[in-house]
């Protein structure tokens, strides 16, 4: 039996656009392993929440999923009709989205929507279902959840309504859930609760869960494996020490630079990637990555590289992995700690 919950398989998706296709994701693969935290990491645009949305079969027009398998429990969501992923989304796959003040529906109450996957997915009545989110509302760290439960979302803070977020997420204990940048917004306190909060729910619920940020320092402190990605595709995946410590592709390097850290002295800059992402109505040939790169080479610009695999599943797309190519100095900046 395969340990992984989730196998994306060479998924393409698309926008048909009155400019054009844009094309958003262009075969993306990777696995999550049940009970496990993967993180996806990239700037904005790289096709992050596209590929999550194409998981959960929630693109809206006019996006499409023009190819590829997305496997749950051995099961193609992506050839299932839209009455079966009613009955899987909520249940056995869960989202947090973005913005809780916009993905909570103002005008029900924070019990009511907790309670409406509990009553489709558990066959729970009203009673049953109220007290089921008072309980959920407790282990996500809502205070008085017995009377929070009748509140509407204006009346919670901006942490607050995440945590309610993943309340509704939870009510029916996922197998996968998928977070997209769930402590976008909130301050540095609430975000280490709210990542605290994932963890201790991973164990108690044993789900798993898929991280969707840009924030290399939340993927440090939460994930197990993480999967980088830029124009669309994958450009790198591993362990989280062998992203951090020994990445293989100039653009993880990047990101490692850009990262704000309190080991440098405070005249010492910091580096950012220069250049924009590549325009995906038009997606270069080769690397996207070639017009921003500090070690382009003519190949890069032509063809992009197959994938070079090395120990622990660690994968990069990058000609400099060539045994051919020019040798050059990893640098990140990252300083391993000392055990």
């Amino acid at each position: 039996m395969s340990k992984n919950i989730l196998e994306v398989k060479d998924l393409k998706t698309s926008f048909y656009t009155h400019l054009g296709e844009v094309q958003a994701v262009r075969g993306v693969s990777f696995n999550v392993e049940k009970g496990q935290i993967l993180g996806i990491v990239g700037e904005s645009g790289s096709g992050k929440s596209v590929t999550s949305l194409s998981v959960m079969r929630l693109l809206q027009f006019p996006g499409k999923i023009k190819s590829g398998e997305i496997l749950f429990q051995g099961e193609d969501l992506a050839k299932k009709p839209e009455k079966e992923m009613l009955g899987i989304r909520g249940d056995k796959i869960a989202m947090i989205f973005q913005d809780p003040m916009t993905s909570l529906n103002p005008v029900y109450t924070i019990g009511n929507q907790i309670m409406e996957g509990l009553k489709l997915h558990r066959g729970l009545n009203k009673t049953e279902a109220k007290q089921e989110a008072i309980k959920m509302l407790d282990m996500v760290g809502i205070p008085a959840p017995s009377e929070r439960v009748d509140n509407y979302p204006h009346e919670f803070s901006g942490g607050m309504r995440q945590r309610a977020m993943i309340a509704i997420a939870l009510a029916c204990e996922p197998d996968l859930l998928i977070a997209d940048e769930p402590t976008t917004a909130l301050d540095v306190t609430i975000q280490a609760q709210i990542l605290e909060l994932l963890r201790d729910l991973k164990d108690k619920v044993e789900t798993s869960i898929i991280l969707i940020t840009h924030d290399l320092g939340v993927v440090a402190d939460l994930c197990s494996r993480v999967v980088v990605m830029y124009g669309g595709l994958v450009m790198e995946e591993g362990a989280i020490d062998d992203i951090f410590y020994q990445p293989r592709h100039p653009y993880t390097m990047g990101l490692l630079k850009s990262i704000p850290r309190l080991d440098i002295e405070s005249d010492e800059k910091l580096v950012p990637i220069p250049g924009s992402p590549p325009d995906l109505l038009k997606p270069p040939a080769g690397c996207p990555f070639f017009s921003r790169c500090p070690y382009t080479m003519k190949i890069c610009l032509d063809q992009f590289p197959e994938y070079t695999y090395e120990q622990n599943g660690h994968r990069s797309a990058c000609w400099l992995n060539h045994p051919d190519a020019p040798k050059i100095e990893v640098s990140t900046g990252v300083r391993r700690e000392e055990k």
